[in-house]
């Protein structure tokens, strides 16, 4: 009977083996943000979430064409489109289209003819094949036929493509819908595809997008969508073009826009006469990074510099009139035939006519010598003292700069690194002493006397260089320095620095080159030192405002990305008692993929906060921390009691639902 019992602990212990095993190679594919990875092994083999459509063949015959494809989830294994016999239906849509010998844009067979009722014009617009039927060949392998037919006199050896954007239903399990797009070129007489369009890739454009989801998120691949938006393609109701080499530039102007600057919105008018008004679209870089969207790996990614065109150029430049020749340099321009004789890709002057040039961003001149802050040494770090900050000013070559002659050059002293409450900044511009090749500075402020634990000491400065604007004139450039942070031990053993929830690098997925506050500050570990649990906006709000808003970073931030979709207004008022508008923030992604800013997982609670959020302009005042993280994004009365009231005078109770193992983990309630 001891030996049975044995037998049975064993098998026991390795079917429980074997089970975690199951689940642990389940959620392999998946992330903590993906509402997959919190189902059992039995529900993944029940459900079989995922949808993976690929086309296995393309034929013609005569005009009709017919397309061979499977689906399967994402094990590989087949899937019903009915969804009868492995769950959730699967609808599948189909266009065909061409790119036309000697063209580089799209012309889709599959349309419709859509009339406004505003203008009572017609367009015809692309759209999915209608009339076509399912053959089911095996299990998961269908033929779908279309039933729109090739033109007659079609070029048979001309590039055509099928698209397919499909969807299947798993919303009864709560996983919503389950998305895949899939473009396949082919020649219908045979041979390889040598014409294609690839100028931006999706990968490109979910650097920011995360992930690019149009037309009700069924719709993912820009490959996709260029076989709808190309040259012809007219929105009725506004007369906008929605070509994508035009639309996407305008949309990602947006307020910049010379037209919108001038009081004409840009707007475009979808699906059931939804209205899409990307006048409030701010781009978070300069938009003269080219390079941020036609980057390398595409095919064709140098396409805009060696293709310079009337629609593609005036979709920025909308003020230009290149028939009349206004705003037009070069005069009248009645066709792109000579375009590249004054755009060519790269010329010999910054900001001269060559394309590459003509987009100079001033900042990044090559006529800036450069301008680097490096803290060599803070001595005098205790209690009660004042720091001497030892430190050098260089240009990228090496060659020192005296901090003296910089138009501005500030020191900022904050801790402890725990949660900052202390902050000194202070000018040192005339006030840096030469020690050999390298310069001291001394706060003239001490570092509190029951001060504890860890400080930090960072710089921001920047010098007014005059470079030439083109051959004949010129222009005043603010060259700045990177943000230096230096730790110092002020009763520590060592200095203990402050902890890392973003990072530069995670900012500048989107933003490029992080630069705020007049492009002087540019690094969230540099940004926190003055933005601060306590911090808020007093000193720039006028009065009859009201109550001061916070700016601690975690709060902030969380505000500013929630934008357009906060539920309260959050303005801030800033340099010159200006104020900003943070509700027509338009975020590009998915907000509640925290990984995609947050460092690890500093994103879980209890997080390593100490110190309450000061916000006066909330329902309650101070804000624990975690509580003030998370309200940063859900703002309503609602969120904010649920909250209070689980806030103790010794403690925050988030942990106990919000906890990484939690029922209601972070991860798990923001799940996609």
């Amino acid at each position: 009977m001891r030996a049975k019992k044995w037998v049975f602990w064993i098998v026991l212990g390795l079917a429980v083996v074997v089970a975690l095993g199951a689940v642990a190679m389940d959620r392999t594919p998946y992330s903590k943000f993906d509402k997959r990875y919190y189902l059992t092994a039995q529900q993944i083999a029940f459900v079989r979430p995922g949808l993976n459509l690929n086309v296995q063949d393309i034929q013609v015959d005569g005009r009709a064409v017919s397309v061979t494809f499977t689906v399967a989830d994402d094990r590989g294994l087949p899937l019903d489109l009915d969804g009868i016999f492995t769950p959730g239906p699967i609808r599948a849509r189909f266009l065909l289209g061409t790119i036309p010998a000697g063209e580089n844009q799209y012309l889709t067979y599959t349309t419709r003819n859509v009339t406004s009722p505003i203008t009572n014009d017609s367009a015809v617009q692309p759209s999915s094949d209608t009339g076509g039927t399912f053959e089911k060949v095996a299990d998961g392998t269908y033929v779908y036929r279309f039933g729109t037919m090739l033109p007659a006199g079609y070029d048979a050896t001309a590039t055509h493509s099928v698209g397919i954007y499909s969807d299947r239903d798993l919303e009864e399990f709560g996983l919503g819908d389950q998305i895949d797009n899939d473009v396949v070129n082919f020649i219908p007489a045979g041979g390889m595809v040598e014409r294609i369009r690839d100028v931006v890739r999706t990968d490109t454009c979910n650097q920011c997008h995360d992930p690019l989801a149009i037309h009700g998120g069924f719709r993912r691949a820009v490959e996709l969508c260029i076989m709808c938006h190309y040259q012809g393609v007219l929105d009725p109701d506004t007369g906008n073009t929605v070509d994508f080499r035009v639309m996407i530039h305008k949309i990602h102007h947006g307020e910049n826009l010379p037209s919108v600057q001038a009081g004409t919105p840009y707007r475009i008018i979808g699906f059931r006469q939804s209205v899409h008004d990307y006048s409030t679209v701010v781009f978070p870089q300069d938009v003269r990074y080219c390079d941020t969207c036609h980057r390398e790996g595409a095919v064709q990614a140098e396409a805009y510099l060696l293709r310079p065109a009337r629609d593609t150029c005036g979709s920025c430049h909308d003020d230009v009139n290149f028939m009349t020749g206004e705003g037009h340099a070069g005069g009248p321009a009645i066709s792109d035939r000579f375009c590249a004789n004054c755009h060519f890709p790269e010329g010999e002057l910054e900001f001269d006519a060559s394309i590459l040039l003509a987009h100079t961003i001033p900042a990044n001149s090559r006529q800036l010598e450069g301008l680097n802050i490096e803290i060599m040494d803070v001595t005098n770090t205790g209690p009660g003292e004042n720091p001497t900050v030892l430190f050098a000013v260089t240009n990228d070559a090496g060659d020192p700069i005296d901090p003296n002659s910089l138009n501005f050059l500030f020191f900022a002293l904050a801790g402890p690194t725990t949660d900052y409450s202390f902050l000194s900044r202070e000018g040192a511009v005339g006030n840096a002493m030469p020690v050999g090749d390298a310069f001291t500075y001394t706060f003239q402020q001490a570092i509190p006397p029951d001060a504890t634990g860890t400080f930090a000491v960072g710089a921001e400065g920047f010098r007014n260089v005059v470079i030439s604007g083109m051959t004949t004139s010129e222009m005043s450039v603010r060259e700045t320095a990177e943000n230096p942070v230096f730790y110092i031990a002020v009763t520590d053993p060592a200095p203990v620095p402050r902890r890392t929830v973003v990072t530069d690098a995670n900012c500048e997925t989107c933003h490029r080159n992080l630069a705020l506050h007049g492009s002087i500050r540019h690094d969230p570990e540099y940004c926190v030192v003055c933005h601060q649990p306590a911090a808020d906006d007093s000193a720039r709000r006028p009065a009859e405002q009201g109550l001061p808003e916070s700016i601690d970073l975690k709060y902030l931030i969380h505000r500013i990305h929630t934008g357009e979709e906060l539920t309260r207004p959050f303005t801030v008022y800033g340099f010159g008692n200006r104020p900003h508008d943070f509700t027509e923030v338009l975020y590009p992604g998915d907000r509640r993929n925290c990984e995609k800013c947050h460092e690890g997982e500093t994103y879980v609670v209890p997080s390593a906060g100490v110190l309450p959020t000061v916000a006066p302009r909330e329902f309650f005042s101070p804000i624990a921390p975690n509580s003030a993280a998370c309200l940063g994004c859900h703002d309503s009365l609602a969120a904010a009691a649920h909250a209070f009231l689980n806030i103790a005078p010794f403690g925050e109770a988030c942990a106990a639902c919000h906890g990484p193992q939690a029922e209601f983990a972070v991860a798990r309630v923001h799940a996609r």
